[in-house]
């Protein structure tokens, strides 16, 4: 049976993106189960006045919302990256099977994080997007393992642009940021160099 998942921000209440995440569900229901109602996670989620960032895990399937789950949310620390490779991966929708990237994650060595490469192109962390930066613009893989919803916002208001990165150019670029639907755009930069990123 399909399970997917969104995860959504909430502090003080407030649900952010919240139009991107539905579209995102909605879209995955009709693609897979060609499910004519639209649902809205607003009806479903219930604020949790917090200052904290509070992590909302919404799992879904073929009849709808299945699980709804609230954690205070921690960001990790991270200033290493390694490039790890699998020609043959799939995540275009944000399933809870993550097993295949789990598996990549293993080769990580002392690194703190990888970065996934697909035909010599790379792609996305084992858990956010990125952008890395040649001095003048901010582009992201024009071919994400999954085009998250952070992402889709950072296109559409012109803050990143997309771009095919090949993995043997990744040394030609200053910097790079990871992000999500709780990491926010520049809360992790890391150089790029020999000491903190390795082919």
């Amino acid at each position: 049976m399909y399970q997917f998942v969104e995860t959504i921000k909430m502090i003080n209440g407030c649900a952010y993106n919240i139009g991107y995440h539905n579209d995102r569900l909605n879209n995955t229901r009709h693609h897979f189960w060609q499910s004519k109602e639209d649902i809205n996670l607003l009806n479903y989620i219930t604020p949790q006045e917090s200052n904290d960032i509070i992590k909302v895990r919404v799992v879904y399937g073929e009849n709808g919302i299945e699980d709804i789950s609230y954690s205070e949310y921690s960001m990790r620390n991270i200033k290493t990256l390694k490039i790890v490779t699998d020609n043959h991966i799939e995540y275009s929708f944000k399933s809870t099977d993550r097993s295949a990237i789990n598996k990549l994650v293993e080769k990580k060595g002392l690194y703190d994080e990888i970065i996934i490469s697909k035909n010599s192109l790379i792609t996305d962390t084992s858990f956010t997007n990125i952008a890395l930066f040649d001095g003048n613009t901010w582009y992201t893989p024009k071919h994400p393992l999954l085009r998250g919803t952070k992402r889709a916002h950072l296109i559409n208001n012109n803050i990143v642009k997309e771009k095919d990165i090949h993995e043997n150019d990744i040394f030609k670029y200053k910097a790079i940021r990871l992000f999500n639907a709780m990491i926010d755009f520049g809360d992790i930069e890391i150089p790029i160099n020999k000491d903190t990123l390795s082919l």
